[in-house]
């Protein structure tokens, strides 16, 4: 299963990502946790070139899409070998559900950060679709406010555009908007309650 944490910087993932994998763990899955921009030459990269003044440019832009395209590639393989080895040996279907990918971000961040749409589709029509996209959505001023990095991305103006592309997104029915903006613990457990249908957990168990 693959279920991937989407929302503008400073809404929480990181920390959500780390619940919900010992949340899991707990009930027994095996679990594996990944992030984009990875640790690879490729996510080193892309993490400097966040950082320049001028990431905003349309050329700019541009790239990051193509190397965060190819960056997924290194992540897809990864999760095919997961698949692979879950397959060997196991017989039941439930068995097979036993691993889980939860991710810091997906293609559908370059859809909503990067332009234009179309181009970033046809860049990503390879990458593997989530099973579940929990969506944070959070006031861009509080998100803004949680940030410490010096990520050109993470100003108002430019938040807020991306926060109404999600939200767009937030209509397709693998996606679950998750209020973000409710304390850390109330918010762990929405994302649980969104979980628990997909691995066979009564959700009206989770307080």
């Amino acid at each position: 299963m693959y279920i991937c944490l989407e929302g503008i910087d400073g809404s929480g993932k990181s920390t959500q990502i780390k619940y919900l994998k010992e949340w899991l763990i707990n009930l027994g899955h095996e679990v594996e946790d990944i992030v984009e921009p990875t640790d690879s030459e490729i996510g080193k990269l892309i993490r400097k070139i966040l950082q320049d003044p001028n990431a905003e440019s349309k050329n700019t832009q541009k790239i990051l899409a193509l190397l965060f395209a190819a960056d997924r590639l290194q992540i897809k393989e990864k999760k095919e070998k997961i698949e692979k080895i879950n397959k060997i040996g196991k017989i039941g279907k439930e068995e097979e559900k036993s691993k889980i990918i939860i991710s810091d971000r997906s293609f559908y961040s370059s859809l909503v950060y990067q332009d234009p749409k179309d181009w970033i589709l046809t860049l990503n029509k390879f990458v593997k679709i989530p099973d579940l996209v929990l969506l944070l959505d959070i006031d861009v001023e509080i998100a803004i406010s949680r940030c410490f990095t010096n990520d050109t991305f993470e100003n108002e103006k430019f938040l807020k555009n991306v926060r109404e592309k999600y939200l767009e997104l937030g209509e397709k029915p693998n996606f679950k908007i998750i209020n973000a903006n409710n304390g850390e613990n109330m918010v762990a457990r929405d994302i649980k309650k969104a979980v628990a249908p997909l691995i066979g957990v009564c959700s009206d168990n989770i307080l």
